[in-house]
C-alpha cells in the first residue's frame, strides 16, 4: 500500500506479542505472520487490511516518507500530528489484538488522589486480565499520548484539577500551549478513532442538561458520538441530566444506542431511567457484530452501550440517587440555573451521601471495564474471522 511516496510493510508476527498473558490469550490473538503490501495478495484475513487502512487514513504525509510510519522514540511511537502510542498499544493495533481506550478526566477531575491513581491502575489491570490491552489517553506537555506508563498515570492523578479538562474544542489549544490535558469522552473518542481503537470504556457520558432547550447546554460527548465511529461503553447518564432529551439528541445524531442486557437505558447510579433503550443486546458478541457492521458500512457515527450498574452495587448506590433527587429539588427552590447547576448538584450529592457516590462511581467504571474488554475481544475475533 502506498501512502505518499512510501510503501508500508507490516509484519504481523502474532506470537511475539508480549502483553497478553499466553495462558489467557483469546482465540483472536493466535495466528500466523502476514506481510501486507499494495499489489500483493492480502493473505489469510481481512483483519490486516482493515487495520492498515484505518491507520493509513490518519498518517500525516510528512511522516509517511519513512519506511515505517511508526517512528520509534524510546517506548513510544510517534504518528500523525505528534501522537505518541505506547509500544504495547502500537503492537496490539498492528496485529489486530483487542485494545480498550480509557479516558483521563475521570482520573484528574473525577475523584481525589490517591483513589484516582489506584482506580486507574485497577481498571487497566481489569482490562489486561480480561485479555485486552488498556490505552489510557491524555495530553502530556502538549503531546497526545495513547497509553500511559504508570509514572505518567501517577503524575496526572497528582495534578488533579490542575490538568486542563480537555474536550474536542480544547485539543488544539492544549497542544499549542504544550500543556497537560485530561481528555473527556469527546476528546478520548477523537484520539481513539484516529489511531484505530474501536472500543472505549468510561463511567458515564454527558448529555442534554435540564432546561437545555433554553440554555443550549448540551455536552459535546453527544455530537462526538454523532461523528466518530467508536463504541462507547458506559453506565448511561446521570439523572441530573434530561435523559429523554439526551436520547432524542442521540437519535438525531444517528447514534446507535444499546441497552446491555436491559430494555431500559441505565441512569448511572441506577439501572432504571424510565426510558426505553432503542436496541437491546445480551452478549458481547452481539455488540461486536453491531460494531463491525458500523465499520463496514462506513457510517462514521458512534455506538453507545449502556451497561446497568450491577444489582449488588445498585442497592448501595440508592442513597446516591436519592441525594441527586434531593439536590434537584433544591435547585428549583433556590432558582439555580445555567452553569451553576452541575457543580451545585455534585457538591450536594457528595455532602448528602458522605462520599458514598465515590465508591459507587469506582464500582461502575470497573464493571464497565470488564464488559468493554469482552466487547473489544469479540470485535477483534469477528474482524479476524471476516
Amino acid at each position: 500500500m502506498a501512502v505518499g511516496n512510501a510503501s508500508i510493510y507490516y509484519h504481523l508476527n502474532l506470537e511475539q506479542f508480549h502483553v497478553l498473558r499466553s495462558s489467557n490469550r483469546p482465540s483472536c490473538c493466535k495466528g500466523r505472520g502476514l506481510l501486507v503490501k499494495q499489489g500483493m495478495e492480502w493473505g489469510f484475513s481481512t483483519r490486516a487490511q482493515c487495520r492498515v487502512a484505518t491507520i493509513a487514513r490518519h498518517i500525516s504525509p510528512a511522516l509517511c516518507s519513512a519506511p515505517n510510519p511508526f517512528m520509534q522514540m524510546g517506548t513510544q511511537a510517534i504518528v500523525d500530528g505528534g501522537i505518541q502510542i505506547r509500544a504495547d498499544v502500537r503492537d496490539a493495533l498492528e496485529r489486530g489484538f483487542p485494545v480498550v481506550a480509557l479516558e483521563s478526566t475521570i482520573i484528574s477531575h473525577g475523584m481525589p488522589y490517591p483513589q484516582n491513581f489506584e482506580t486507574a491502575k485497577e481498571v487497566e489491570s481489569i482490562v489486561r486480565d480480561s485479555g485486552a490491552v488498556p490505552a489510557t489517553i491524555a495530553i502530556l506537555d502538549g503531546a497526545p499520548c495513547i497509553g500511559l506508563e504508570e509514572a505518567e498515570l501517577k503524575k496526572l492523578a497528582q495534578l488533579g484539577k490542575k490538568a486542563i479538562k480537555t474536550s474536542r474544542r480544547d485539543i488544539a489549544h492544549v497542544i499549542a500551549k504544550q500543556a497537560t490535558g485530561a481528555t473527556t469522552v469527546s476528546a478520548t473518542m477523537f484520539f481513539a478513532a484516529k489511531v484505530g481503537i474501536s472500543v472505549f470504556v468510561t463511567g458515564g457520558i454527558g448529555g442534554v442538561h435540564r432546561d437545555g432547550e433554553i440554555t443550549m447546554d448540551v455536552s459535546s460527548d453527544l455530537t462526538e458520538l454523532g461523528r466518530t465511529a467508536v463504541t462507547v461503553v458506559c453506565a448511561g447518564v446521570k439523572s441530573i441530566l434530561d435523559i429523554p432529551r439526551t436520547l432524542e439528541f442521540l437519535e438525531t445524531q444517528g447514534v446507535t444506542v444499546i441497552g446491555y442486557g436491559t430494555d431500559e437505558f441505565p441512569a448511572f447510579f441506577t439501572p432504571r431511567s424510565g426510558c426505553k433503550a432503542p436496541t437491546r443486546v445480551n452478549t458481547a458478541e452481539e455488540c461486536a457484530a453491531i460494531t463491525v457492521a458500523n465499520m463496514n458500512m462506513g457510517l462514521q457515527s458512534g455506538i453507545l452501550v449502556g451497561v446497568p450498574i450491577p444489582a449488588h452495587y445498585a442497592a448501595a448506590a440508592e442513597p446516591v440517587e436519592i441525594a441527586i433527587q434531593t439536590s434537584l429539588k433544591e435547585i428549583k427552590d433556590k432558582n439555580i440555573t445555567g452553569a451553576a447547576v452541575t457543580p451545585f448538584v455534585l457538591n450536594r450529592v457528595n455532602e448528602l451521601t458522605g462520599g458514598a457516590s465515590l465508591s459507587a462511581n469506582i464500582a461502575l467504571i470497573k464493571n464497565n471495564a470488564r464488559v468493554g474488554s469482552e466487547i473489544a475481544i469479540a470485535t477483534a475475533a469477528l474482524v479476524e474471522g471476516s
